[in-house]
């Protein structure tokens, strides 16, 4: 039997990298899949979003699958559309059990470089964007009796890295919400928890710009991704299987967690 089967997941930040990824492996495990993303480009952020292409790239591969799905163009910094755009996916698939809450972006600079538009538009995809989507779709879980929130977050959850001050403190944000809220919905039968990749290669997302990575490097004495194992990366694959086992009535007793995928970059 597939793990996820009879089950609805929604993904934000679907159309490509690791929001696809995640999209693919829980529908190839059963789940019909809402998958969002805004698909346009975000002010203050200086690399291309996903297009409506990548969406629908995505879509396709959930129907390979085998799969029902539904796709949406939604920002998840707006709070009403957001709302609207998961009761249609849920009224459309008849329910939600798993929300994967992935949507982000970063930028990265020295502390004096970094302007306030880069600042707003990081916090507000990945600290903002993410709470909105645990506003929107607790509710549907709540409806189901339980279900499973899971959060992409990354080692800057828990550890500084030089010339990424926004992210850092969103994704230490992130992790905040997940204890929080893990702590005030666990009698209602939701878990929430997250997962903490390193690098992460064929997201969209640079891992650092050939600039920072030079300070970063003096700051550190190395590279800011180095670890025990050889790869500069892991791959998008290997953070989907600790998002489905999350997903999953494998971790029925896990909440509150944030599992590292990170090579061992750092020991917590």
């Amino acid at each position: 039997m597939q793990r996820l089967e009879n089950k609805i997941a929604l993904v934000t930040g679907a159309a490509r990298g690791l929001g696809r990824s995640h999209a693919v492996r829980l529908a190839e495990e059963g789940a019909d899949i809402i998958a969002l993303d805004i698909c346009a480009p975000v002010a203050g952020i200086d690399y291309p979003m996903a297009t409506l292409d990548d969406l629908r790239t995505t879509g396709d591969l959930v129907v390979e699958a085998g799969r029902r799905v539904v796709t949406a163009e939604v920002d998840v910094r707006e709070r009403r559309a957001l709302t609207e755009a998961v009761e249609a996916g849920v009224a459309e698939l008849g329910g939600l059990d798993i929300v994967v809450a992935n949507a982000g972006v970063a930028a990265f600079g020295r502390w004096n470089d970094t302007d306030g538009q880069q600042w707003e538009a990081v916090m507000g995809v990945n600290l903002t964007g993410t709470w909105n989507t645990m506003v929107a779709t607790i509710p549907h879980l709540q409806a189901r009796g339980g279900g499973s929130v899971v959060v992409t977050g990354s080692v800057a959850s828990v550890e500084g890295l030089p010339c990424a001050e926004a992210y850092t403190a969103s994704q230490h944000g992130v992790f905040g919400l997940v204890r929080s809220l893990s702590a005030e919905l666990i009698e209602e039968g939701i878990r929430v928890n997250a997962v903490r990749p390193t690098g992460v290669s064929g997201t969209g997302m640079p891992q650092t710009l050939p600039a920072v990575a030079d300070v970063q490097a003096g700051l550190r004495g190395e590279s800011a991704f180095r670890r025990g194992f050889e790869a500069d990366t892991v791959e998008p694959a290997d953070v989907s299987n600790a998002v489905l086992y999350l997903a999953s009535d494998a971790s029925r007793y896990v909440t509150g967690t944030a599992m590292p995928v990170n090579a061992g970059l750092i020991s917590h």
